[in-house]
């Protein structure tokens, strides 16, 4: 077990690592922004480091300097917690190569599932059905426009790195199409460092359930059960419950075997978690990935046995 351990997040997301580290006798390593000083997680951990000035791109999104701080404080393992340099291959590569335990996903597997551009083939390539989209990163303007035309309106702008619901947009129509991509793209580079946008088919009326699956390098796999995650607002959860009063007993048995058969493909080393969106009509299981988490499952019911697909 760890003994030290630094916590590249702030928030609430940092206070969560830090009580269960203080539980297990782990102690604990924080980093802030100038703004972040007084924050309640740098309170609770035993050693703290201010990273840089307020804006993510020069503090918590500094990995080189987070590593530099973790081998300075003497911690043998990072935790990203979610959002920032959790999927952040470069940063899995540094850990990897300074001997600084990552915890999560090994760099191979985020190149697979920690991009959601790059998790959409991944699940393609396990005959996985994914929502009609872009088929990896959208590189101009241009080519924007003429993909957005071929996959049909309404549809979603999505950063490929980083989540939260940070630079999705919906677009309704071709009218707004160029402004809402730019204003994506400027998001996504403010957040995560990286300005990379995939297009894909927006689903109207859906519902999100999320099912959580947990897997060791072993080839161990199995389901946590569902979580009802659609009350939201700005594409982020308010709201959890499980289980869901949507799903029966057999859609429940269903979407746990889907859900396990994803995750053997890239096969995490670490908790995962993912997202189902359920929708009258449809019937057949799609995926895409998650704004927060690896996965997205979309996954629908239907009285009729006709089968009926989004890339229609």
């Amino acid at each position: 077990m760890f003994k030290k351990i630094l916590i590249a997040n702030r928030g609430e997301i940092a206070v969560r690592i830090i009580r269960a580290c203080k539980e297990m006798g782990i102690r604990t390593v924080a980093i802030y922004s100038e703004v972040d000083k007084k924050s309640l997680h740098v309170q609770l951990a035993d050693e703290s480091y201010c990273i840089g000035k307020s804006k993510s791109d020069e503090s918590y999104l500094k990995y080189t300097d987070i590593i530099y701080t973790a081998v300075k404080a003497g911690a043998e393992a990072i935790h990203p917690g979610y959002g920032f340099l959790s999927e952040n291959t470069e940063f899995a590569e540094m850990c990897q190569t300074l001997k600084v335990s990552f915890i999560g996903p090994s760099p191979d597997s985020i190149k697979k599932m920690g991009d959601k551009s790059a998790a959409r083939n991944t699940m393609e390539h396990a005959g996985i059905d994914v929502l009609r989209g872009s088929k990896g990163i959208v590189k101009n303007e241009a080519d924007a426009q003429r993909i957005a035309d071929i996959i049909g309106y309404p549809l979603l702008i999505k950063p490929s790195a980083g989540g939260g619901g940070k630079g999705m947009r919906i677009v309704h129509d071709r009218s707004s199409f160029i402004s809402d991509f730019r204003t994506s793209q400027a998001e996504a580079k403010a957040s995560f460092g990286n300005s990379d946008i995939y297009l894909e088919r927006y689903v109207e009326n859906a519902r999100h359930i999320e099912v959580q699956i947990l897997a060791d390098k072993y080839g161990h796999i199995l389901h946590l059960g569902e979580r009802e995650c659609s009350i939201q607002r700005r594409h982020q959860k308010l709201i959890e419950e499980s289980p869901s009063m949507a799903i029966d007993k057999k859609l429940r048995e269903k979407i746990g075997k889907l859900a396990v058969k994803t995750g053997l493909w890239p096969l995490y080393e670490i908790i995962n978690g993912e997202m189902i969106l359920s929708k009258p009509s449809v019937v057949r299981a799609i995926f895409q990935p998650s704004p927060s988490f690896p996965i997205i499952m979309l996954l629908g019911t239907r009285t009729s046995s006709k089968k009926i697909s989004f890339n229609s």
